[in-house]
């Protein structure tokens, strides 16, 4: 029960129980219980009061002092607060229904369990606060500032957010189901299992993020970052990513179908099932420079193969010199300064945009494994040359015998000898080539009826 004298008191008013108040420094005043409620506590000193389980049903804080209050268990439905120091604070398990919070500070304060379904709070500070299991549905709420704060499995379903910060908070196993949340800061906050299905996100930032085995299903994501966001288990069912920035995912999402890659209300549904593919594909439908980019890659790139030591560094020189006197953009992969062992996807990649291949195979160490991974796959002229006196690989006659995209190897006995006969023995034989496959792919079949077979058949016998 809470102490008559205390209650007799701070019904007093601000004045009365302040002086008495002060006059009880260190000691904790009991109002456990009470019904204070439609009281306009403006300008209280509640510091260190326990108000657990007291009625406060739309009373008014207007700069109150609640630091350290307890309020474990209150009702404070309906009530407003506004400028109120309220860190270190206890609100769990409280009653606060259609409640208003306005530029106050609750950081540190404990309010698990609290129900603060449909309250209004707006820049409010909830640093480092514990929000585990609250219940925020259709809350609003703008610019709050949740950084650091502990709120795993928190109910947040249908609540619209304006400018908050969730800097390093934990929001695992929490339903935002449904919630408007734009332009949210969610960089290094945890929101494993979380729940953010069919919510509004667009301009929300996930950088490193950890949504593993989220839902993010029939989310919008429209102009989000995703850079290094972890991803494993993810759920991003057709969802909206128009705009989408994504790099270096971390883990595999468990489903990425049907994603809508054009925006929600242009016109004209465009969906992949990739979310980096996704990001890729848009640029290319919708950026002209772009297409021109790819074109001019694929029509103008030379890829350059080879070991390009110190001492035949000049080879490297003279074959770039010389493409690009044509007005062809030279790639160069040296093998020499591979750092990994297996790097085969890498030229598999560069050969893919290309025009044609130049390989030196003096000396050859990488190169037969890589023509070998790579001819069978790229219909493109692949030209070798090597230095007089050197074999080529043992193998290299079964590609050269079944692949006739790859060139006679040329040989040559000094740089000058290869730079003169660049123009006629690699560029000449190499367009040609390319011309004669181009020709091979737009070549029309003729087809076998098998109509007219069966009709022959018939009359022959």
């Amino acid at each position: 029960m809470p102490s008559k004298h205390n209650i007799d008191i701070i019904k007093k008013g601000k004045d009365a129980w302040n002086t008495y108040k002060a006059e009880q420094l260190n000691i904790i005043l009991d109002l456990t219980n009470a019904d204070l409620s439609n009281t306009d506590f403006s300008g209280y000193n509640l510091e260190n009061v326990d108000l657990s389980g007291a009625k406060l049903i739309s009373c008014h804080f207007g700069q109150t002092r609640l630091f350290r209050v307890g309020l474990s268990g209150a009702i404070l439905n309906d009530s407003k607060f506004f400028n109120c120091i309220m860190l270190h604070s206890d609100l769990s398990n409280a009653q606060l229904l259609n409640v208003q919070f306005s530029d106050c500070s609750l950081s540190y304060s404990g309010l698990t369990n609290a129900n603060l379904t449909k309250a209004e709070i707006r820049r409010t500070n909830l640093i480092s606060a514990n929000l585990t299991k609250c219940n925020l549905s259709e809350a609003i709420l703008s610019g709050l500032n949740f950084s650091n704060a502990t709120c795993e499995s928190i109910t947040m379903s249908k609540a619209k957010l304006d400018n908050c910060n969730f800097f390093q908070a934990i929001f695992s196993g929490s339903n935002l189901i449904d919630c408007y949340m734009p332009c949210a800061n969610l960089s290094y906050a945890d929101f494993s299992n979380a729940d953010f299905s069919e919510s509004f996100l667009s301009g929300t930032n996930f950088f490193k993020t950890n949504l593993k085995n989220a839902n993010l299903s029939k989310a919008l994501l429209q102009k989000c970052i995703f850079v290094d966001t972890k991803v494993e288990g993810c759920l991003f069912t057709d969802s909206f990513i128009y705009g989408l920035s994504v790099w270096d995912l971390q883990g595999k999402p468990k489903d990425q179908s049907n994603l809508v890659i054009t925006h929600k209300h242009r016109g004209g549904i465009v969906t992949v099932d990739d979310l980096e593919m996704g990001q890729f594909l848009y640029l290319l439908l919708n950026n002209e420079k772009l297409r021109n980019v790819i074109d001019t890659l694929t029509s103008k790139t030379v890829l350059i193969l080879g070991r390009f030591t110190p001492e035949r560094k000049i080879v490297l020189e003279t074959l770039a010199e010389k493409v690009r006197e044509h007005n062809l953009l030279p790639v160069i992969f040296d093998f020499e300064k591979a750092t990994s062992r297996d790097f085969t996807e890498t030229i598999k990649i560069l050969a893919g945009m290309a025009l044609f291949v130049i390989v030196d195979m003096t000396s050859p160490k990488s190169s037969p494994l890589e023509l070998q991974a790579t001819v069978p796959d790229y219909t493109i002229p692949f030209v070798p040359i090597i230095q007089d006196n050197e074999m080529p690989f043992s193998m290299f006659a079964d590609l050269i015998g079944k692949y006739d995209w790859v060139l006679q190897p040329i040989s040559y006995k000094s740089v000058d000898t290869l730079k003169t006969a660049f123009n006629d023995l690699i560029l000449g034989r190499a367009i040609q080539k390319h011309k004669e496959i181009q020709l091979r792919r737009t070549k029309v079949y003729e087809t076998f009826s098998a109509d007219e077979y069966l009709k022959k058949s018939i009359d022959n016998y």
